[in-house]
């Protein structure tokens, strides 16, 4: 590609970006459709398997980075992919009618942005750990305690969706499904009539093209950011991370318009604590622990995922009510967001 123009370049990657997007969205339904049907989340490995669904445009630029070599940028979208994922929060309560946080009614969000910050945390951990630590296969500790900690939170959230310990009054909230396994009546009556055939065809082929398109704009993004003499991490934390970010943003507007505030912001959060076990995926296809070349860049980034985060949750708790669609953890997220990428920019020089 790097014979290519500038312009095939770009037109190589707004394209990826919009194959990302169409093709995300239609694997998110067909994913959803499936796990009604055959009750697959219902196990570990059904669990893992949603999750790699719902993640696959970050795991295809994944291997993509970590097989070309192009780690930063590989530990770039994951870690900064939390801050960009994130401030799709933003997006959702514009089209909400009083703040995101408020409507949610219920603290199950808060028991998966803590998941988050957990996963954030041992990325932090991780990233200390000089490069000759490393497990057989090349995998840091830290990659696989990610994954631990990631399957045993999904534990404790499931048995606390199934058997909560407590019962809470949010007046004026408007959480909607508690779970993408309740059916809506609208907006999944049409998909209800397809065949199994057809649901599983969709989703494969939305799993291959959102691959495909995946590793195009690894290739295409690695390339417009080495012209650009843009750093890679900073390319891959904003540029690749909003790209990926696509699909959550329409399944976000989804969510809300239809009522779903509490799904909003659950798959947000949801996405994020899993994304960050993808480390181990690219430990593997690179042949060295990935985390301890993260840097100060990325770092840096883990704090600002662990800022956006802190500040939903104490949304969710504070519950701001005043009726405005931008809700003030909402222009608070914006501003934060804001100086860390000015302050990413300054350190990634």
């Amino acid at each position: 590609m790097g014979s290519l123009p500038v312009f095939l370049v770009l037109l190589v990657f707004v394209a990826a970006s919009g194959a990302t997007w169409g093709a995300g969205v239609e694997l998110a339904k067909s994913t959803d459709e499936i796990d009604r049907r055959l009750g697959i989340g219902d196990a570990l490995g059904g669990m893992v398997l949603l999750a790699v669904a719902g993640s696959l445009p970050e795991l295809a630029v994944t291997i993509s980075a970590a097989e070309s070599g192009h780690l930063g940028l590989a530990a770039g979208n994951l870690i900064g992919g939390i801050a960009t994922a994130t401030m799709v929060l933003v997006v959702c309560d514009l089209f909400a009618a009083r703040p995101l946080t408020y409507l949610v009614g219920s603290l199950l969000p808060v028991l998966e942005g803590l998941l988050v910050v957990l996963t954030v945390s041992v990325v932090l951990m991780g990233a200390l750990l000089p490069a000759s630590v490393a497990m057989p296969g090349h995998i840091s500790p830290a990659s696989l305690a990610i994954l631990v900690v990631w399957i045993g939170g999904v534990w404790v959230l499931n048995r606390t969706r199934s058997h909560p310990k407590w019962a809470l009054v949010m007046e004026g909230s408007k959480p909607g499904r508690p779970h993408r396994r309740v059916r809506h009546p609208v907006a999944d009556a049409e998909r209800a009539k397809h065949s199994m055939l057809r649901v599983a065809t969709v989703f494969g082929v939305s799993s291959a093209v959102t691959l495909l398109a995946g590793v195009a704009l690894e290739i295409s993004g690695n390339e417009l950011a080495d012209r650009a003499g843009i750093n890679g991490i900073v390319f891959g934390a904003t540029v690749l991370a909003l790209a990926t970010a696509l699909p959550e943003i329409s399944s976000g507007i989804e969510a809300v318009r239809l009522g779903d505030h509490q799904l909003a912001i659950g798959d947000i959060f949801g996405g994020n604590a899993f994304q960050l076990c993808l480390f181990v995926v690219a430990d593997l296809v690179a042949a060295k622990p990935v985390l301890p070349t993260a840097g100060a860049a990325n770092g840096w980034l883990a704090g600002l995922s662990l800022a956006l985060t802190a500040v939903y949750l104490g949304g969710v708790i504070v519950r701001p009510s005043r009726p405005k669609r931008l809700g003030p953890d909402s222009i608070l997220a914006i501003l934060i967001y804001v100086v860390g990428i000015v302050g990413l920019l300054r350190i990634a020089k």
